[in-house]
């Protein structure tokens, strides 16, 4: 059997294999509501044979969105169309997992195919964003408010109600945003985070923000159930968050009950440097899981069925998770599988193709 196709235990909950459908933006929401889009979306890498797939980054309140067409999680009204995604996910032998996620200084964005730009405040689409330090994503655009405490309070208090709300959906693991420059990854980073105050300053200080919402989400979040957070492992920027932080942070964090790191890196300043090749983020998750224990996610530039194996059979990562090349290919776990000479189940629906070639 492929180290690939092997079942991950993590708590309650048994992943089949190892292939996860990393959180993809699809800017196809409106006031927040999943839709049909979504359904067929997700829906679709059930079917494909994924062992757990999850949202793409879920605002816990309509500020947290990096657009106004982002999937949300901030009122009860969204949970039913959300649940019946999350019942087909798991009709089809997958698990659901939901990235909580607040975009900071980088909401109040256009979608990408819109042009990507800043909406100012004054605009009707638009809204003040908040970070760590007034301080803007980038120079010469509208700065966003540094969080006083009774912000952060909220904030921390938005990402509880979503929890509660993600148990009501059905999701089976809470992922908590961390990386690509949002605002728990604001906070993390000396180059957003220039606050004097707590939540500023030394190492221990920039990582309160996240361990209080850790903490706040695990109050409430069943203690059976995963646990994951996706950090930036480098900022990929002079002065920046750094892998050795990363390590730190991620030693912590499971010694506070976190299951597993998805070590993702950069997003956090425009002048960002990043060293891009084929699997050019796994020796973030090796090294974290060598040298915490950690379980960790690997992403970025992993295509192949072989390259995937390579990094699970080598101990480098315990779950890979792929995002453009699932949008390439919804079917990629059956396919791969086949590839590595694994015999999986298809869907009854689909299995008269299962031997059959061009």
């Amino acid at each position: 059997m492929a180290e690939l196709f092997k079942p991950l235990k993590i708590k309650s909950i048994e992943l089949k294999n190892r292939i996860a459908i990393s959180p993809m933006c699809e800017y196809s929401s409106e006031d927040g509501f999943a839709n049909d889009w979504h359904l067929v979306h997700l829906g679709s890498r059930a079917v494909g044979g994924a062992g757990l797939i999850i949202t793409e980054a879920t605002a816990v309140s309509p500020e947290a969105r990096i657009t106004p067409d982002d999937l949300g999680l901030w009122k009860d009204e969204h949970i039913t169309e959300l649940k019946k995604i999350v019942d087909f996910i798991h009709e089809h032998g997958s698990i659901t997992g939901v990235q909580l996620a607040h975009a900071g200084r980088k909401a109040s964005h256009q979608s990408p195919w819109k042009g990507s730009a800043l909406i100012p405040s004054s605009e009707s689409e638009g809204w003040q964003t908040v970070a760590p330090s007034a301080i803007p994503y980038k120079e010469g655009t509208e700065a966003p408010i540094a969080l006083d405490e009774t912000g952060i309070a909220k904030v921390i208090n938005d990402f509880k109600e979503a929890t509660r709300r993600s148990i009501e959906v059905g999701f089976k693991v809470i992922e908590l945003h961390a990386a690509h420059g949002y605002l728990l990854h604001q906070f993390l980073s000396p180059l957003s985070n220039q606050r004097t105050d707590q939540y500023g300053g030394p190492f221990e200080n920039r990582i309160r923000f996240l361990l209080e919402v850790t903490a706040a989400v695990q109050e409430i979040w069943p203690a059976d159930l995963p646990l994951f957070v996706r950090i930036s492992a480098t900022d990929w920027a002079e002065g920046g968050w750094t892998a050795e932080e990363s390590v730190k942070l991620s030693a912590i964090l499971k010694e506070k009950g976190v299951d597993l790191i998805d070590c993702s890196s950069g997003g956090l300043v425009s002048w960002q440097k990043i060293n891009i090749g084929p699997g050019y983020q796994v020796p973030f998750a090796e090294q974290i899981k060598k040298e915490t224990g950690i379980l960790t996610g690997a992403v970025g530039l992993i295509t192949e069925a072989a390259q995937m194996e390579e990094i699970v059979a080598k101990g480098q990562a315990d779950l890979i998770l792929i995002a453009r090349e699932s949008l390439r290919d919804p079917y990629f776990p059956l396919h791969a599988a086949q590839q590595l000479g694994v015999d999986v189940s298809w869907p009854v629906q689909y299995d008269r193709a299962k031997h059959q070639h061009k």
